[in-house]
């Protein structure tokens, strides 16, 4: 009797084949197993019982880096025969559904590999096999296999060839695979791109990291910038090349014990930082720091992660200390990814380890924080995207979502499911909005994709609402829907959670385009997935110079400081005031009364900001969040008073707990109140509507904030294992098109 097993998943580029092969030698089964445009495909001639213990095998001892979404079982009316059990070649003539696998971290077998001088392999910089390596970041199209890869240029020596057409060996069909015969290669370049010949170049590079040079290091995903992590004036000529005075820095570190020397880790976050998908944690500070303090400024956190690459392996092993390595860009440009991008950062960096292994699809490194042993992320890319979530019923149209500006992300959906981008980014610049297009292209390209219905922000001015119009005036037939952001939000935190029925949903978050043309971000909604209600939301306050209002907090304050005080604030003396001259106090009011470029908001994010400057904190940002990060590190846990707060005609005027503060005389008393009137809103919210609770916009990144909440009202539902932040609003977009009668 001949079974046809179709799995899908995860299961191309994991080693599903030859696991599945060796499996079916041993069990004595006859038939094949090939790749398709879904996943995996077993015919197998055997019995019913015997087929289902195979399966059973199959479920329980799957290859580590497989995720098994679904086995179907059915039998094939035509007749077959088979003498053995063979590996087919892809089968790739149908409808392209299969998961894109993830870059993941080179293991321990290769590791060992690396480190072994009497290993072939010994030193090389691209070691790899079925179990590692790079998988998202080479891949042109689907099915995965290497002529559909950036490794299709470098043929195969024969001992690498032997490895991949043996399905006993752990390279088997391992399509990154090569060697110092006939892989990728690495070189060194100074800055003005001309190659270096020397003998070696990892010990070249470590050498220059001792020195305190900055060096631009290709990964794979992208380049980093990279210095040694406790040379302060490395750390301060990349901060001054860079323009990046105060965000914090990224460090890498060679293993656990290093990492357990520079921040404190619970046993969750040593697991999730030893993972194969290696993400940058956030972790506390310990109180006896060797980095340089330059490395992240007046925070108590840092952003930590291992070795991921057999590169990064080499050079931490030599050097045997932490570095910094942050992503190689210029401000508000994508990730460099080509040695023509890289070299437009030339005067950043002096010199560059380049290797000639394209990437095709760029990738950022991934960053995550455990909170009441809970995993949420900020930013979802290497080894967990492309990401794959559920929609909460079948679409037979293709919808394609283009998120937001600010930490971009675009979707597809195909049957039930959503694939996410990597993080792509904000859209603040021409070659920001080329990056975004490239990878709505990719997304195209690898499932043969044209969508049926685009799904934009409802903000007119935004990068991607204006290229979802674009894409509608070249095809009349697409049918173009506009979802508000606030609400998209809440929807991806539902989807998270397979929730569709009515929620009270809080959307916290910087700013988003209301649907009264206001800016709205502090919102709470009485929702479902098919309509939503604005039942309460922070009195409108005015932002002072509208853009320029987000990079200076005092300008927000300044603003509640005139909703108190109209023009008698010029003869007040405090922080925010002194920030100001007379005469900028002066045009400031006018604008502020007159309402001239100071637009409506709602906004919490920009009431850490107004916080943030009124307690001298910071008057003037120089990375977005900023404010919302010092005043996390001020938090005194055993204050548990809070400011008095009222909620008017579906409106909570912050202007009355901003008088509040005004008034108290301790820094840190004052953060603590805030955080904790803030929580206390959101339960008293959560108990006048009794509905199950869905929080979801980027404030809810704060640490403090969420631990708090989840003390408070531990059922709440969160966006575990994803973003709340812009990047989740593709994401939501796609639940949203749902409602539509044409779908």
């Amino acid at each position: 009797m001949v079974f046809s097993i179709e799995i899908r998943g995860v299961v191309q580029g994991v080693g599903f084949r030859p696991f599945v092969y060796n499996l079916a030698i041993s069990m004595q089964l006859k038939g094949y197993v090939s790749n398709n445009a879904h996943g995996v495909i077993i015919l197998v001639d055997t019995t019913k019982y015997k087929c289902e213990e195979f399966i059973e095998h199959i479920r329980a001892n799957r290859p580590p880096l497989s995720d098994i979404e679904s086995i179907d079982i059915s039998q094939p009316n035509e007749n077959h025969t088979f003498k053995d059990f063979t590996i087919k070649k892809s089968d790739n003539s149908q409808e392209l559904t299969s998961m894109i696998p993830s870059d993941v971290a080179i293991c321990e077998e290769c590791k060992s590999e690396l480190e072994d001088k009497n290993n072939r392999r010994f030193e090389y910089p691209f070691i790899t096999c079925t179990n590692c390596g790079p998988r998202f970041s080479i891949i042109k199209n689907l099915p995965y296999d290497r002529k559909n890869t950036s490794m299709d240029r470098f043929k195969m020596c024969k001992k690498c060839q032997d490895e991949y057409e043996n399905p006993k060996d752990r390279r088997y069909h391992a399509q990154p695979i090569g060697c110092f015969e006939c892989g990728p290669s690495i070189s060194l370049l100074d800055s003005s791109g001309k190659e270096l010949h020397v003998g070696n170049i990892v010990d070249e590079v470590v050498k220059f990291i001792s020195d305190g040079k900055i060096v631009a290091i290709k990964g794979i995903g992208g380049y980093h910038l990279v210095c040694s992590a406790l040379n302060d004036k490395a750390v301060q000529l990349l901060r001054e090349r860079k323009q990046r005075p105060s965000k914090p820095f990224a460090i890498m570190v060679k293993d656990i014990y290093m990492l357990k020397q520079i921040a404190m880790i619970s046993s969750k976050e040593e697991v999730l930082l030893s993972s194969n998908k290696r993400p940058i944690v956030l972790l506390k500070k310990t109180e006896i720091e060797s980095l340089s303090s330059l490395v992240a400024p007046k925070i108590n956190q840092l952003g930590l992660f291992l070795a991921y690459t057999p590169l990064h392996h080499m050079i931490l092993q030599k050097l045997n200390s932490p570095i910094v390595a942050t992503s190689a860009n210029i401000s508000y440009e994508p990730l460099c990814t080509t040695k023509d991008e890289i070299m437009r950062l030339s005067c950043v960096w002096d010199y560059c380890l380049e290797h000639d292994r394209e990437i095709v699809n760029s990738c950022d490194d991934s960053v995550l924080f455990v909170e009441n042993e809970k995993i949420f992320m900020l930013r979802c890319a290497r080894g967990y995207a492309p990401a794959y979530l559920k929609l909460p019923k079948k679409t037979d149209k293709k919808i394609l979502a283009l998120g937001a500006n600010q930490k971009n992300t675009v979707a597809i959906s195909i049957d039930d499911k959503v694939v996410v981008s990597p993080y792509i980014g904000d859209l603040d610049g021409l070659s920001s909005v080329e990056y975004f297009k490239s990878h709505v292209d990719t997304l195209k390209r690898v499932y043969d994709f044209e969508p049926d219905v685009v799904v934009c922000d409802k903000h007119p001015h935004y990068e991607s609402t204006k290229y979802a119009k674009e894409l509608k005036a070249q095809n009349e037939n697409i049918e173009l829907i506009e979802v508000q952001h606030h609400y998209a939000h809440v929807l991806a935190t539902m989807g998270l959670n397979s929730i569709t029925s009515k929620v009270l949903g809080v959307s916290f978050d910087g700013t988003g385009y209301g649907d009264d043309g206001n800016l709205w971000g502090g919102e709470f909604f009485v929702c479902d997935t098919s309509s939503y209600e604005r039942v309460v939301h922070f009195k409108y306050f005015k932002l002072i110079g509208g853009e320029k209002a987000i990079k200076e907090p005092r300008r927000i304050a300044l603003s509640f400081l005139f909703e108190l005080y109209g023009k008698e604030v010029l003869k007040l003396n405090n922080h925010t005031i002194a920030s100001f001259s007379a005469h900028e106090l002066s045009l400031l009011y006018q604008a502020w009364i007159k309402g001239l470029n100071s637009p409506l908001s709602s906004s919490c994010g920009r009431l850490f900001d107004a916080v943030a400057s009124i307690l001298d904190v910071i008057h003037v940002c120089s990375y977005e969040g900023e404010s919302g990060l010092l005043l996390e590190s001020l938090y005194d846990e055993s204050v548990k008073d809070i400011y008095e707060f009222s909620v008017l005609n579906g409106e909570i005027d912050f202007s009355v707990i901003f008088y509040q503060i005004l008034k108290e005389e301790n820094k840190t008393i004052a953060v603590s109140k805030f955080f904790n009137t803030l929580v206390e809103i959101i339960c008293d919210m959560s108990k006048k509507y009794d509905l199950p609770l869905v929080l979801s916009g980027g404030v809810f990144q704060n640490r403090v904030l969420l631990r708090l909440i989840m003390r408070k009202i531990p059922d709440t539902i969160l966006p575990e294992m994803f973003v709340s932040n812009d990047s989740a609003i593709s994401y939501g977009q796609a639940i949203a098109a749902l409602q539509f009668k044409t779908l």
